[in-house]
């Protein structure tokens, strides 16, 4: 479909008028002319800008040719701030002791990389870098560490075309690599990692209507227990956690404004069933289900007709959710 734009019009009402001055000149300085009025590489190509857009809002949007290395780099900031009930597990149940306000600030630098392993199939490795600080009543830490490796697959079955909707399928492995909360002691620093391996599942959909990318997505993750602990909790020692499945999904689209500005909102939300806790007396326990929900607000800078630069803040929209997060993810160029 031919689409026209505020410069092209122009553009062909200036080679109107000047086609009878063209007559006259060289063949050379004509073509010169018609050189200076053709679209540069790049320039409003608004659905090159939104597929960049939706493979920094999420990675799993697109994927890249055969032997292709792509690398980007994420910067995150999230704040919790919470009133947290501290208990003990008695023979009675849940004994209440006293409620303190915990806050904690975390950085979180991550180096992705994608390989294209086919042409439609690209594997990708997460490296996350995390610098956290907590406090609390009486007693405040920071760690800096590395956090939980990610290793991950997205496959597309079928090839994308501009009618019809785009599918992903994604697969993720996550590594417990970062310090585990289930072995930190009380006062020797903050956790950086889940603890335990997660295995995840997921579908992508998205669909660009020019200016406008419609995008949703759903997941499943499943994650081995925690074993051989020996952690103080309380009056007790935990030895065995085993966290429940979760589901998630997300809705959102982006809108191209301009052919260097686009901007996104989107909607996420994952519900995770409760953990079971296993301690060192025989007793067992399990925590109550969690559900978190972030309303993401972005916006997209392209820098150069291949490079955009995208910038996000998320809400949190459940008491189980971040209260804030500030994002930057940057695309490198080697």
């Amino acid at each position: 479909m031919k689409v026209c734009t505020l410069p092209a019009m122009l553009a062909a009402a200036f080679l109107s008028a000047a086609l009878p001055a063209l007559a006259q000149t060289s063949p050379a300085s004509a073509d010169a002319a018609r050189d200076a009025l053709a679209k540069k590489e790049g320039e409003g190509d608004q659905s090159a800008l939104l597929k960049q857009t939706l493979t920094a809002v999420d990675k799993q949007y697109s994927l890249i040719r055969r032997g292709q290395v792509q690398v980007s780099y994420d910067l995150n900031y999230s704040y919790i701030g919470q009133e947290k009930i501290v208990t003990d597990i008695g023979a009675g149940g849940f004994t209440l002791f006293e409620i303190e306000n915990v806050s904690s600030h975390t950085i979180t630098n991550t180096l992705s990389a994608d390989y294209g392993l086919l042409n439609n199939l690209t594997g990708n490795i997460t490296l996350p870098l995390i610098s956290k600080y907590a406090e609390a009543k009486g007693h405040s830490g920071v760690s800096n560490s590395i956090g939980d490796i990610a290793l991950g697959a997205r496959w597309q079955p079928m090839e994308a075309r501009r009618d019809q909707p785009n599918m992903t399928v994604t697969g993720n492995v996550r590594l417990p690599s970062g310090r585990s909360p289930f072995k930190i002691i009380a006062g020797s620093g903050q956790a950086t990692g889940s603890g335990v391996t997660a295995f995840s599942a997921g579908l992508n959909i998205n669909k660009i209507v020019d200016p406008v990318a419609l995008f949703g997505s759903m997941s499943v993750t499943a994650s081995l227990p925690a074993k051989n602990l020996y952690q103080l909790n309380g009056t007790r020692t935990l030895t065995r956690v085993a966290p429940g499945h979760s589901v998630g999904f997300g809705i959102g689209f982006a809108y191209a404004l301009s052919y260097g500005i686009s901007t996104t909102i989107s909607f996420q939300e994952a519900i995770s069933a409760g953990s079971k806790l296993r301690f060192a007396d025989g007793l067992n326990a399990k925590t109550s289900m969690q559900t978190s929900g972030m309303l993401n607000l972005g916006l997209g800078y392209r820098v150069s007709p291949k490079t955009t630069v995208n910038l996000s803040v998320g809400i949190g929209v459940t008491p189980d959710s971040p209260n804030l997060s500030v994002g930057m993810n940057l695309p490198l160029a080697f």
